[in-house]
């Protein structure tokens, strides 16, 4: 974490100083590679600083982080830019170096856990990782369900300003609204879960997504639409953290390496859900092509995660299974 974070602020910080395009992005390209480090991270923390019944709230709040810095992000930096293009990275690498010192001196020292005392490969790592039962079937339920999210996600704007005419403010309203779902149910929706359960939170939040995906280029108006994204990404900050957590469970000692795979996996299906999207939406009936695609990929994914093995009824299940 703290390598990642010293990268990721020295070379934002020279994106701040590049001379022409090809420079800055290389330094960009620097700059997300060092963040790959860092991100994985936080989730393969979280289970060895907290106790196991604290998991998946740690994980919900680790998610509110992430949606108020995607709702507030932009429109920060935005406000940054007004002051000059390279005020921005500046702020942010200066940002940078000050959580490196927080992470060195507040977190506690986390050293990996090896098993059976032997440090594997990272290619060991990952063979042992794909053996374990389920994972394979939980991995590609990730990667379709990113590909699905963000094939939907990235048109939220063209749709918007293509179906109701909106301007980029009142679409940063929407987003508002996106974001505001998306916190609220990453703090408040773990007591739920642990209330009813994963299996019953995760299949019926998925159901409740697909519904609304179904019928979201269809809504009337545009308070509708605001009401509808509200509920969505309220769903969707519940469903995360419990993919998470599930992820998270596959191995004890390559908490990193799930993390990783993970990362790598949700920017591949947004690269390939992007251009399926666009494609859809260009030529094949604009946004409800590309919802009817997202609830594809979400119906997919909620039978690959169900018949996974990896809720913990599933694998209760399985052992009153054996021993009987």
């Amino acid at each position: 974490m703290v390598s990642g974070m010293i990268g990721f602020g020295v070379f934002t910080f020279l994106c701040g100083f590049a001379s022409n395009f090809w420079m800055m992005i290389l330094f960009r390209f620097f700059a997300g590679v060092s963040a790959a480090v860092t991100s994985p991270q936080v989730w393969a923390a979280i289970p060895q600083l907290v106790p196991k019944d604290k998991i998946l709230k740690a994980m919900g709040i680790a998610t509110a982080g992430l949606a108020i810095a995607q709702t507030l992000g932009v429109p920060i930096g935005s406000y940054l830019a007004s002051f000059g293009w390279r005020i921005p990275f500046i702020v942010i690498s200066v940002g940078s170096f000050v959580l490196v010192f927080l992470i060195a001196f507040m977190l506690p020292s986390m050293p990996p856990v090896l098993e059976n005392g032997l440090r594997r490969s990272i290619l060991e790592n990952y063979r042992s990782l794909l053996r374990t039962p389920g994972s394979n079937r939980a991995f590609l339920a990730y990667f379709i369900f990113q590909t699905g999210n963000f094939a939907a996600f990235s048109f939220i704007g063209t749709w918007l300003s293509d179906q109701y005419k909106l301007d980029v403010a009142s679409i940063g309203t929407v987003f508002l609204f996106l974001g505001l779902g998306n916190v609220l149910s990453s703090f408040f929706s773990s007591s739920f879960v642990q209330k009813i359960g994963m299996k019953v939170s995760f299949a019926c939040g998925m159901a409740l997504a697909i519904v609304i995906y179904m019928l979201l280029p269809f809504v009337p108006g545009i308070i509708y639409v605001k009401a509808a994204y509200f509920c969505l990404f309220f769903l969707l900050g519940m469903i995360f953290p419990i993919m998470m957590s599930l992820l998270q469970q596959l191995s004890s000692t390559a908490r990193g390496t799930i993390s990783s795979l993970a990362n790598a996996l949700m920017y591949l299906g947004t690269t390939i859900g992007s251009s399926i999207a666009g494609m859809l939406y260009a030529n094949t009936g604009g946004f409800v092509s590309v919802s009817l695609f997202a609830v594809i990929c979400f119906f997919l994914s909620l039978i690959l995660y169900m018949n996974s093995g990896l809720f913990p009824f599933s694998r209760q299940a399985q052992t009153e299974k054996k021993q009987v």
